[in-house]
């Protein structure tokens, strides 16, 4: 953290607030910032004292050594692949990629220009997360069989229209396979292993506590993953109105090991498969492997302090990171193919090996789509249901929350 500085820029004001809060705990000088809503765009500008740009190729010009992308969650790729070819180190929000084509895209950016690309994805680095992994690699529970990754998160509907701003905003339009990276992810960097094939089912939820809500897409859905060592993944969420829940459990030849949000770690044997002295069950909080006082005040459970760490020490090794590109890209797949297969009823997809040229190629065209942007002859729909038309009553209300925060579009 003593070595040389290095400048970064921040696009998207709302989120990206969190890293330009942590930048200087890693050793990041923030320089700028970009966004198109320029009122907050100005007053977060002045807040942190640092350049504002409301265009993004102009802001790529700014003297900086790289750019984290906070923008609109379905809008990564394209910025990243911009800032690549910039010659600037790149961190991505989740998801890195909203069609097979951007996939394959980005891929090839990284590997053309050399540059640092990392997955913000921060749930991995929560407390538990982190103590999973440090059980799992000492072998006591043996190698993983069976996994389930949780993240569930219902949202009371004005509040959720606090966040998803327009008639296009991504939470409205978002299919529940989409943000599978908070479940998947920290099963992923627990165990060490990549998803290679995959079905899924959708949830077109009842719409009970919101009847005239501006929300497109299904609520919720489940993803199987078969893993590159054989095992079996079951990823769960994303906005089922039952219980807010994050949860992971990774179940070995030789033992289970789970953690609920806050951090606490559980670590089971059967009788006859522990050593002795060993117990049948413990439950326990562990503490931080380093830099707990500043990942305890840092959000989501720590994880934004850790991205912020692991990208900075990727730029200084010029090593790429756990969460790299290739490892965003497959979890891009999941979410977009986990939609595929939820509309053609739990039909499975195969995985390609981004790695691999050949096995990327196919992809290279392949622009499949639900969201409004994309929209045209082709493309699928946000629900199972098909593209929902809000009520007139329900648009009235979103937008009279939306001015109430000092949003102008439509």
């Amino acid at each position: 953290m003593s070595a040389k500085k290095i400048r970064g820029g921040v696009i998207g004001v709302g989120r990206g607030q969190s890293f330009m809060q942590g930048a200087a705990h890693t050793g990041m000088e923030l320089v700028a910032i970009c966004d198109t809503w320029k009122e907050r765009l100005n007053k977060v500008g002045k807040r942190f004292k640092v350049a504002t740009y409301a265009d993004y190729d102009r802001f790529l010009k700014h003297d900086m050594d790289a750019v984290v992308l906070a923008n609109y969650c379905h809008d990564h790729a394209p910025f990243a692949v911009k800032a690549l070819n910039a010659g600037l180190h790149v961190m991505s929000e989740c998801i890195a990629a909203r069609t097979m084509a951007q996939c394959a895209e980005l891929v090839e950016a990284v590997e053309k220009t050399g540059k640092i690309y990392m997955l913000a994805e921060n749930y991995p680095y929560m407390l538990g997360c982190q103590e999973l992994r440090r059980v799992y690699r000492t072998g006591e529970i043996g190698d993983v069989q069976y996994a389930e990754g949780e993240y569930n998160h219902p949202a009371e509907e004005n509040w959720r229209l606090s966040i998803s701003p327009g008639m296009k905003h991504w939470r409205n339009w978002l299919p529940p396979t989409y943000y599978v990276t908070h479940a998947l992810a920290p099963l992923m960097y627990i165990t060490d292993t990549l998803p290679v094939s995959l079905n899924a089912l959708s949830v077109p939820a009842k719409r009970i506590q919101a009847p005239n809500t501006v929300k497109i897409g299904d609520f919720g859905g489940v993803i199987l993953c078969r893993m590159d060592n054989g095992s079996v993944f079951r990823i769960w969420g994303l906005g089922m109105s039952s219980i807010h829940r994050i949860r992971y459990e990774v179940h070995g030849d030789n033992g289970m090991a789970s953690s609920l949000h806050g951090g606490e770690v559980r670590v089971h044997h059967e009788p006859w498969l522990r050593h002795p002295g060993q117990p049948v069950d413990r439950t326990y909080q562990p503490d931080w492997p380093e830099h707990g006082d500043l990942a305890a005040k840092a959000g989501h459970g720590g994880g934004d302090f850790w991205t912020n760490f692991h990208f900075a020490n990727a730029i200084r090794d010029r090593k790429q990171p756990y969460l790299n590109v290739y490892r965003a890209a497959a979890m891009a797949a999941v979410s977009i193919l986990g939609w595929r297969s939820c509309l053609e009823n739990g039909k499975p997809f195969a995985i390609p090996d981004f790695k691999s040229k050949a096995a990327r190629k196919p992809y290279a065209d392949d622009n499949w789509s639900p969201f409004p942007e994309d929209a045209g002859p082709g493309q699928p729909p946000a629900s199972l249901n098909g593209n929902l038309k809000p009520s007139a009553k329900a648009i009235a209300h979103a937008r009279k929350v939306w001015k109430s925060i000092g949003y102008k579009g439509v």
